[in-house]
């Protein structure tokens, strides 16, 4: 029950009324009456007594919390502690301390509903508690947080008042100092226009930061990078071209064009006296020398020399470089080896470009489409430096295996070498030149004591090894040191020979063993290039009683079985020719196989060869000896063009055939095989598959009755390179 106090009418029209609380009642029953207010029936409850002592207890202790609360919190007077000890009634106490320092709503409205003054005293004591907790907790972060301003304000009060003191002495301290030093090297560094700007601006921001703080840290960083980048330093070239060849053969056996192209570049930059660096991707077998060439060409040109490995490399920063949005950000590996080479032209090596990977993190492939533009690089602009730096001057060098992992725009800014396995001549040249006297010098063994010869080499090579380049050759040669030295050591011998049939018993069973590859009806020889350089495929084909279907082992690729497929249509088609009676294709189930079924094969080159291995098995005519085939055939018999010419056919030559059948439109590729290998092998293009068969076709009558070599008719077209007596 409550009377009105007061009542104010409000500017916008609502109505403020003050009430005065009088009794705790309880409504028996509410209607609303005919003038339109509600009208109620109340009881008054009775209060019980609280004059006992436990009554007395929680008044005391009531007033005892209020105190507190009232010492802590500002909007409790303590005037109005006084009169608090006058009253006695419990429930008249307690409801006057709530109104004084309950302010939630929620709260005081509880406390209103508790009719028990025990109940509501017990109720009041609690929420009392919990805000002189948090007033406490309050009181200490203020505390701490006014100690830690004041020692701010007394560092900065000092720190102004020491620059003053030194600027009156014209002193500075060590951090006035380091700003100074920057700023010097920044000068002294000699960036472009915008990079200078750039390193100025984040000097001037260190100079307002605190010296220990974590962002000035990034800052000085960044600023270390900039300054110690070659931005004007680079190496003058040495434009001998002599000097440069013999560095070139001295360093490397071979390898004609790409030393070629490099002295092209040092021959136009003598008459020019500027010129971009080119950007070569060299192709091949493992091996075979791409990367030592780079270092060879750095030093035949004067340049400093960085390599960097893109092998499984997967994150576009790792070219770009992260953003400064973090400790612990760093520039691309590009400016790092920059930084590392001190130089702004170095001959940079980007090895195993093929191998890169692309996830979520972005693509580093078409980062690198920036690095490697001639037309771009100029203007290079790396994430953490977030300035522009000149690549221009930069030789880059790639290397790859091959380019089938490289995306096709980033091969469009590449001029790219190929690089093919070594002859036979060529890997006894680099083994008694390179690879013997540094494998003594590691093994410390002396050439007067130890004694390698040519023959022994020689079956290294043939049964030891069986690779493109001579990586393999080098570890058995080696291997083959170690063994010696610890039979001179051992038996304390003055000089040592190993000779051919010595090797054995240093390197064991031979790992290799080259089948002669025989041809006969049903059997022709193809040629394949893999990723370590040519291989020969033998192509066999049988045929039995059946209803003729096609049968294709060998795991074989998809590229493969269509060329089985588009052979035996075209076999199909010139039966009469064959003289095979068409009924035969009815009559018999063919089986194409290719040995060595445990590893996969593929390509379009293997067309003639299972065109001429099907038409030897349903003519009858056995294919000639010594002879080998690579291309694709079409259903009307015309003989594509293929890739790889050169391994394959230092492949043919490795094995000792000595005719290989390839095609007409690939004549040009015969330039890029050595003279050596071309003088032991009759090269003849075709361009039909009818020449094909007039060539490795040996007619059953005449092998049957007499030895005389097959002529092939007039028609056909060859091409004979230093063809030896006796052949084919």
């Amino acid at each position: 029950m409550a009377e009105i106090v007061q009542s104010i009418r409000m500017p916008d029209g609502t109505l403020k009324v003050f009430l005065q609380g009088l009794h705790r009642a309880k409504t028996v029953e509410a209607e609303l009456s005919d003038k339109g207010w509600w009208e109620a029936e109340i009881e008054y409850a009775a209060e019980p007594k609280t004059d006992s002592a436990e009554g007395s207890a929680l008044s005391r202790h009531a007033i005892d919390v209020f105190e507190r609360y009232a010492r802590l919190s500002r909007r409790v007077a303590i005037e109005t502690l006084a009169p608090l000890a006058q009253i006695e009634d419990l429930s008249r106490l307690v409801d006057t301390i709530a109104a004084a320092a309950i302010t939630k709503v929620p709260e005081r409205q509880a406390l209103l509903e508790l009719a028990d003054p025990k109940a509501r005293a017990k109720r009041l004591v609690a929420l009392l508690n919990g805000e002189i907790d948090i007033l406490n907790l309050e009181k200490k972060i203020h505390s701490q947080v006014r100690t830690q301003i004041e020692k701010t304000q007394k560092e900065y009060y000092l720190t102004e008042q020491m620059k003053a003191i030194q600027k009156e002495l014209r002193q500075k301290d060590d951090f006035g100092k380091e700003i100074e030093e920057l700023r010097e090297k920044i000068k002294a560094a000699k960036m472009p226009k915008a990079a200078e700007e750039a390193s100025m601006k984040d000097l001037g921001r260190l100079e307002k930061m605190m010296p220990f703080s974590p962002e000035s840290t990034v800052c000085r960083t960044y600023l270390d990078w900039m300054i110690s980048l070659p931005w004007s330093k680079d190496t003058k070239d040495n434009l001998d071209l002599k000097q440069a060849q013999k560095t070139l053969d001295d360093d490397h056996y071979g390898l004609d064009k790409p030393k070629e192209r490099i002295l092209e570049y040092l021959a136009v930059c003598k008459l020019t006296k500027k010129l971009r660096g080119p950007i070569l991707c060299f192709v091949g077998p493992p091996g075979v020398g791409k990367t030592s060439l780079g270092k060879s060409i750095a030093d035949a040109v004067g340049r400093k020399f960085v390599r960097l490995s893109l092998g499984g490399v997967r994150d576009e920063a790792e070219i770009r470089g992260h953003r400064r949005t973090y400790i612990g950000s760093l520039p691309g590996r590009i400016i790092q080896s920059l930084r590392k080479a001190q130089s702004r032209n170095p001959v940079f090596l980007l090895d195993e470009i093929d191998k890169m990977g692309m996830d979520w993190r972005g693509d580093p492939a078409a980062a690198l489409l920036e690095v490697l533009d001639p037309e771009q690089n100029s203007t290079f602009l790396d994430h953490y430096l977030d300035t522009e730096f000149d690549l221009s001057n930069v030789m880059f060098i790639c290397t790859a295996n091959t380019l089938e992992g490289i995306p096709v725009a980033l091969q469009d800014r590449l001029e790219i070498i190929r690089f093919a396995g070594y002859t036979h001549r060529e890997k006894m040249s680099i083994a008694r030149t390179h690879l013997l006297p540094k494998q003594l010098k590691d093994h410390g063994l002396d050439p007067k004591k130890l004694e390698i010869t040519d023959g022994a080499i020689e079956r290294i090579i043939h049964e030891y090894t069986r690779e493109a380049g001579v990586r393999s050759l080098e570890r058995e040669i080696g291997s083959l040191s170690r063994k010696a030295a610890k039979k001179l050591v051992s038996e304390k011998a003055s000089k040592l020979v190993i000779d051919a049939p010595h090797v054995q018993s240093y390197l064991g069973i031979p790992k290799h063993h080259y089948e002669k590859h025989e041809n006969e009806v049903g059997v022709a020889t193809g040629l394949a290039w893999t990723e370590h350089g040519g291989e020969i495929l033998a192509i066999e084909v049988s045929s039995a009683p059946g209803k003729g279907s096609v049968m294709l082992t060998g795991k074989l690729g998809t590229v493969m079985q269509e060329s089985a497929h588009a052979a035996m249509s075209y076999i199909k088609s010139v039966a009469k020719t064959l003289g095979v009676a068409p009924t035969a294709f009815r009559r018999q189930d063919f089986h194409i196989h290719i040995p060595e079924g445990a590893i996969p094969k593929d390509g379009p080159s293997a067309g003639i060869t299972l065109a001429t291995a099907l038409a030897s098995q349903l003519s009858g005519r056995p294919v000639r000896q010594g002879i080998a085939m690579t291309g694709e055939v079409t259903l009307r018999g015309r003989v594509l063009p293929i890739g790889g010419l050169k391994e394959k056919v230092m492949a043919a030559h490795r094995e000792g055939l000595k005719t290989v059948l390839f095609p007409f439109t690939n004549t040009k590729d015969l330039e890029d095989i050595p003279k050596d290998v071309l003088s032991q092998l009759e090269m003849i293009p075709v361009k039909h598959v009818s020449e094909v068969f007039a060539r490795a076709l040996a007619p059953a009558a005449k092998i049957a009755k007499s030895k005389v070599p097959f002529i092939p008719p007039a028609h056909v077209s060859t091409v004979r390179q230093n063809v030896p007596r006796g052949a084919a």
